[in-house]
């Protein structure tokens, strides 16, 4: 995998996700009410054109934070813009999901919306700088029963209107879980090695972007798998172009700072020396990722856990953390 695919990824997201344009919103904002089933249309046999018709197509854009998709139940996340390229953050979201050109369209499922703000203390300078940072991103389990091309629909209940949320790309592709070269949930990882700050000298900025650094380079991955529950993190805070990277080494820091010595907490960039024109770092490649921010979260035996890809929450890694823990 080469330097300009990951950023073909980033780019991609960049335009999908959150930091393309203005944030209307601001970290003290309420969230959205909770999505219910009653409030959006069953599809009853209909297709997404149809579902589309029947509420009217000059809503937002819904803008996946993840194209990696596989099979069985997937937790898709997205953003959501109006026409103005501005983020919509008091929405309550139903997403619908059908086989590319035509068929039956499957839902309503129901949206999450996650906030990702953190307390000022664990904010890095990009985040507290940048704008366009990530605060929130909605969340929907959607169960994808085999491989291949799917629509995607969203349904926004806004101002107490429902409007179609329809997303920047013709479909999206859903792997076989089976044979995922990226780790997934219940297989070993590979064995790598991420750099200290010991094996550094002390020189934190030379393997991490933040600023300040993270405190997440005390361990080696390959020396505390199987012992203990560990996050690891891929993320570059001031290279990622799509805009999240900050503000979720914001969320694992202040998530580590509650944590106690139970959990180690790895934070790897994700370009070699920090520099995109020297490809990425090689545990990346190892475990063949071609976006960023990745989470993965191991349990006591060294398996995965969890995985996300994208943006998450406090809560979202809470929760990652207790499934690695129980």
């Amino acid at each position: 995998m080469s330097a300009r695919s990951i950023s073909i990824a980033a780019l991609l997201a960049c335009a999908l996700l959150a930091g393309c344009g203005g944030d209307d919103s601001s970290p003290g904002d309420q969230p959205p009410p909770a999505a219910r089933a009653e409030d959006f249309p069953k599809p009853g046999g209909q297709s997404l054109v149809e579902l589309l018709n029947q509420v009217g197509g000059s809503g937002p854009v819904l803008a996946p934070s993840g194209l990696e998709l596989r099979t069985g139940s997937h937790r898709f996340g997205f953003a959501l813009f109006n026409r103005s390229r501005e983020q919509i953050t008091d929405a309550s979201v139903a997403v619908y999901a059908a086989p590319a050109g035509g068929g039956p369209a499957k839902g309503p499922y129901l949206a999450r919306y996650e906030s990702m703000v953190v307390k000022p203390q664990f904010q890095s300078r990009q985040t507290a700088s940048d704008p366009d940072s990530a605060t929130s991103i909605y969340t929907a389990e959607i169960p994808f029963d085999k491989p291949g091309k799917y629509e995607l629909l969203g349904i926004a209940r806004l101002g107490g209107k429902l409007v179609a949320a329809t997303t920047p790309m013709p479909g999206v592709e859903v792997k076989e879980e089976s044979g995922d070269p990226i780790p997934a949930v219940g297989t070993r990882p590979p064995r790598i090695h991420t750099p200290t700050e010991a094996e550094v000298g002390g020189d934190v900025a030379s393997i991490d972007t933040r600023l300040p650094p993270s405190s997440m380079h005390d361990a080696d991955f390959a020396d505390v798998l199987g012992k203990k529950p560990v996050v690891l993190l891929f993320a570059t805070p001031q290279l990622c172009q799509s805009r999240v990277c900050g503000p979720v080494v914001d969320v694992a820091e202040q998530v580590k700072a509650a944590s106690g010595d139970d959990v180690e907490f790895i934070h790897v960039e994700v370009y070699r020396d920090n520099r995109i024109d020297r490809g990425i770092r090689p545990q990346m490649a190892a475990f063949h990722l071609q976006s960023e921010p990745w989470l993965f979260v191991f349990d006591r035996s060294g398996k995965v856990a969890a995985r996300i890809e994208g943006a998450f929450s406090e809560r979202e890694l809470e929760q990652a953390i207790s499934k690695a823990s129980g």
